[in-house]
């Protein structure tokens, strides 16, 4: 058992990040409902919202369509992925004169530990001030920070004061905040599970601390002691620069239903040499396989299956894509988008437990 003290995590998060990039680099579209993504005519969905366009309950991942029925004066702009990475490569350059622990979750945000940092500074809040003002200063564009001894209270509280945020939850108040936060803002536990919970009478960290771990573990599975530690404030995870893949996939949509078998066949055939390509290139194989399945209603489904051992070659990627196919009632549906994602890679390293030590430290 290993044995770590108390830590100084930074969870910093880019403000609307892509919409925020083409509001700063067309003065036109300040201030007005942006969206960046597919258009409406094309099936588009919503890859992210200005907070102009949010108050219309707007969000990712939404059919560009629904958008713009909730917003008629919606503005769609295409995506420009490389500028987004080479604003993300400036801002990580940033996280990085401060401390190398740093953790990108994704190109708009990321986990720092600043428990011991470069510059020797004492607090870790003036630390997320100074990178959210070194941000704003190289990009014009406002990040939000959380501050707290652990992952979960750090990415919870980036989203307290959003935007242009910073919130800090110091120790002795991680357990109560905990015990206030409504179940639905728990990062880790999604809508659906949300509602379950609900329906259990979980309506807050304070009811989910009611729950013993061996009950949580029965009716959630093995994420069930993940439920059980945040509930009381509890993240043992590490902060990993070299954090390891748990996944890789590709999906596709298309502006036309594909609405007999031999055209999914294709289509999925497609993807799976994507899959593999990307297997390749993160030198990676794993046991599972997902298939994912949206119908031309937007109704979802998902078929997986796991085997002994890792999926070798791309026939066998294929082959066991076109079974689970066969499993997702495709007969009397046309289709809009398939996908297909290995997990349980095979370089995913053994859970280490942790205990954490509360020390005094500057916040």
């Amino acid at each position: 058992m290993n044995i770590v003290p108390i830590r100084k995590i930074i969870h910093v998060d880019m403000d609307a990040f892509f919409a925020s990039v083409e509001q700063r680099d067309n003065p036109d579209l300040k201030g007005r409902p942006v969206v960046v993504g597919g258009a409406p005519d094309r099936r588009g969905v919503v890859a992210a919202a200005s907070y102009e366009a949010r108050q219309y309950g707007i969000h990712s991942a939404m059919p560009s369509k629904t958008a713009l029925q909730r917003c008629p004066h919606l503005i769609f702009v295409s995506p420009r992925f490389d500028a987004y990475r080479e604003i993300s490569h400036s801002i990580r350059e940033i996280f990085h004169q401060y401390t190398d622990l740093v953790e990108p979750l994704s190109l708009d945000e990321a986990y720092l530990d600043v428990s011991e940092n470069k510059f020797g500074l004492p607090s870790a809040t003036i630390i997320a001030r100074q990178i959210k003002a070194r941000i704003f200063e190289e990009t014009e564009l406002t990040a939000s920070a959380g501050i707290s001894i652990n992952k979960f209270l750090a990415k919870t509280a980036s989203g307290v004061n959003k935007p242009d945020g910073l919130f800090l939850i110091p120790p002795h108040k991680a357990e109560d905040f905990a015990a206030r936060l409504a179940i639905e803002k728990f990062y880790g536990i999604g809508r659906v599970t949300a509602e379950k919970m609900k329906s259990l009478g979980i309506f807050s960290g304070a009811d989910l601390r009611k729950w013993s771990e061996t009950d949580l573990i029965k009716r959630f599975g093995k994420i069930g002691s993940f439920y059980h530690n945040i509930a009381r404030g509890r993240d043992d995870r590490l902060v990993e620069p070299n954090r390891l893949r748990k996944s890789v996939g590709a999906e596709e949509s298309y502006a036309e239903d594909l609405s007999d078998r031999p055209a999914m066949v294709a289509a999925l055939k497609e993807i799976a040499a994507s899959v593999k390509e990307r297997l390749d290139k993160n030198n990676a194989a794993g046991r599972t396989l997902t298939l994912k399945v949206k119908y031309a209603d937007y109704q979802q489904v998902t078929r997986s299956r796991t085997l002994l051992e890792p999926i070798s070659d791309l026939s066998q990627l294929t082959r066991l894509a076109l079974e689970l196919l066969d499993t997702a009632s495709i007969e009397s549906k046309s289709v809009r988008l398939l996908g297909l994602t290995i997990s349980n890679l095979d370089n995913e390293p053994d859970d280490a437990q942790w205990i954490q030590l509360m020390l005094d430290l500057v916040w």
